[in-house]
């Protein structure tokens, strides 16, 4: 017996697994047919249809309304929506919820707050990239001198990450990361559905989180907790970070090296992936090549190499007297 249909099928659903029903001779009773649904009967068919595609646009209009009323709350009112915390801040209280509803139930809404013991080595990183050091050389540094990385600091929110060293795709991270200025930002992932297998599109979706582009962030008008950098700080640093982005690109043109593009599609889920692996710089003497460094080839995963490590030759080390490079990744 289904009571509600609308509520039962989405989409095409019910055209997908009727017939299973069928083979099994199970009927199903529907309210609105009066009875099992016959199905030879193409109205019952019509019927069934009708209600899934009711069923999609309401869950469509459901998902515009939530994500505009975030969005409008995220910059005109700049709440905190949820969330990790970023590295250097912490969740504190904002008081009771201003839904009255919400808030005769106890629920309260919460606020993000500087860390005291993370928010001094944020700043640190942001001087430190001002005055002209790159990530791997701000993530040696802080390793050498046993600064906590961030999944070290917040060990219970990162029980699947290394805690050893920090990596530059954590600085990097922490540099571009707008809410450090005070201002709250929302909308940098979105749930993408994507098809669990094109040659069979009724097998349905699985929802991924995907990365949105800085041009899709929502910043809050005014400032909505406290800053650990200046504004200042945070625009001399987009602009290295741009300068950086721009003199890699023509780099990269005048080696003529591969796009991303055409090599993530060829190689991004090859064979190769978790078979062949970088000897690292105290194994293989072209790993610090320019013209080496700027292809894009497979390479062993950072977090298998802690940030600390350096490209001088240490006692026992190997170096093999002839290294072509297609033996390097």
């Amino acid at each position: 017996m289904i009571g509600e249909p609308q509520r039962t099928f989405y989409g095409n659903q019910f055209g997908n697994t009727f017939p299973a029903f069928v083979h099994f001779r199970i009927p199903l009773w529907v309210p609105e047919i009066g009875g099992p649904i016959d199905p030879d009967n193409e109205a019952h068919d019509l019927v069934m249809s009708v209600f899934g595609g009711m069923s999609k646009g309401e869950r469509n209009r459901i998902k515009i309304r939530v994500r505009t009323a975030m969005s409008s709350q995220a910059q005109l009112q700049g709440r905190y929506l949820g969330g990790r915390p970023p590295y250097g801040y912490r969740i504190a209280d904002a008081g009771p919820h201003p839904n009255p509803s919400k808030a005769a139930s106890g629920q309260r809404i919460h606020k993000l707050e500087p860390d005291p013991a993370a928010a001094p080595v944020v700043q640190r990183i942001f001087r430190l990239y001002v005055d002209g050091m790159s990530y791997s050389a701000i993530a040696a540094q802080l390793t050498r001198e046993g600064i906590p990385c961030p999944s070290a600091h917040d060990a219970t929110r990162n029980p699947h990450r290394k805690k050893t060293a920090w990596q530059q795709g954590a600085v990097r991270a922490i540099l571009l990361n707008p809410r450090y200025t005070g201002h709250e930002v929302w909308n940098k992932q979105r749930k993408e559905e994507r098809l669990l297998d094109i040659d069979d599109v009724t097998l349905g979706h699985r929802t991924h989180m995907t990365h949105n582009p800085p041009d899709k962030w929502i910043h809050s008008n005014e400032p909505a907790h406290e800053a650990i950098i200046s504004p200042g700080v945070g625009d001399i640093t987009g602009t290295r970070q741009i300068s950086h982005h721009d003199f890699g690109a023509r780099r990269a043109q005048r080696l003529g090296t591969v796009s991303a593009g055409p090599w993530s599609k060829a190689f991004g889920a090859g064979a190769s992936r978790s078979v062949l692996w970088c000897a690292g710089p105290r194994r293989c003497p072209q790993h610090r090549s320019p013209e080496w460094a700027a292809r894009l080839l497979p390479r062993c995963r950072p977090r298998k190499q802690p940030a600390a490590r350096t490209t001088r030759a240490q006692p026992g080390d190997v170096q093999p007297p002839d290294h072509p490079r297609e033996r390097c990744s």
